[in-house]
């Protein structure tokens, strides 16, 4: 699903000096895995992702995902592969705040092919996530767990192969991250390929494989249990 290959990504540090904060990385990736990458703020996580979702081109190395040779594509070209292949959940949410819960969700098929029923895919998914009842709502008259469930059922509009999350629990508090945690497990046993960046050990504690994002590269740690936690 994922083979990325000795991959440099750098910043100029505003004094005239450069940072590779990717030096050399390298990552495979099945079909049907889920892996957490780890690592504190400003290790590299959230670039590593936007590079595997063709939202960052300036990079040295090969990156293909889904069977697409990602590097060197031109906008357009990522843009279809984004909308046919790629799913993105994040921190932050990104919902549009004057539609509703369906029509955020619904917001994929203005930017590729729609399937005809789209509305009613739209409700079979937001059904999937738990707030049905909630379509019609604003994301200011939801939770933030709930904003993020309509999130992740706008991620899966598409059918996408891959989920790509950033930070996906990082504004929510324990009850609502267990939540949002255990459907990513749902999803991950029907078959989908996810990798979450997170600081949290509640989401590493999901994942099949956590990865470790070290002095710009990946390693390969044990798969953390928590007591009382989500395994």
């Amino acid at each position: 699903m994922i083979r990325a290959h000795d991959i440099v990504k750098r910043y100029q540090d505003g004094e005239g000096g450069e940072v590779r904060v990717l030096d050399g990385l390298s990552l495979e990736m099945e079909q049907g895995d889920f892996v957490a990458v780890v690592g504190p703020s400003g290790s590299g996580k959230s670039t590593l992702l936007h590079l595997l979702g063709g939202l960052d081109v300036h990079y040295q190395g090969e990156v293909e995902v889904a069977g697409v040779k990602l590097t060197g594509l031109k906008e357009p070209a990522l843009a279809r592969f984004r909308n046919q292949h790629v799913g993105f959940v994040f921190q932050s949410f990104h919902l549009i705040p004057n539609l509703s819960a369906v029509e955020n969700v619904l917001m994929p098929s203005h930017f590729g092919a729609a399937p005809v029923d789209a509305r009613k895919r739209a409700e079979e998914l937001l059904d999937r996530v738990g707030l049905l009842a909630k379509k019609d709502r604003t994301p200011v008259r939801l939770s933030g767990g709930e904003r993020q469930r309509v999130a992740i059922a706008r991620a899966l509009f598409t059918g996408p192969k891959l989920l790509l999350c950033d930070e996906p629990t990082g504004n929510l508090d324990a009850a609502t991250g267990a939540g949002v945690i255990s459907l990513f497990q749902e999803l991950h046993r029907e078959g989908l390929t996810l990798l979450a960046v997170t600081h949290e050990d509640r989401m590493s504690s999901a994942a099949r494989r956590v990865l470790r994002l070290k002095e710009g590269r990946l390693v390969e740690e044990a798969r953390p249990v928590l007591a009382g936690g989500v395994s």
